[in-house]
């Protein structure tokens, strides 16, 4: 399917928030997380089901001071 994923159009076989991580290099990760932009925390990943056109953001903390 197709989505979006951090404004970059993707093809993803993957049907669930965590599954899509992991086929994006995403596996092992701590990131922040939103679909069609609601935030979807880290516990309900493997529920999130994705949808043809879905918009993913996936966030990484910054480091730096």
């Amino acid at each position: 399917m197709k989505i979006t994923v951090n404004g970059e159009l993707k093809h993803i076989s993957a049907t669930t928030l965590q599954t899509a991580l992991v086929e994006l290099g995403y596996a092992d990760a701590r990131v922040a997380t939103a679909v069609n932009e609601t935030f979807v925390p880290s516990s309900a990943r493997a529920g999130q089901a994705l949808a043809e056109g879905d918009r993913l953001e996936i966030l990484a903390p910054m480091q730096g001071g």
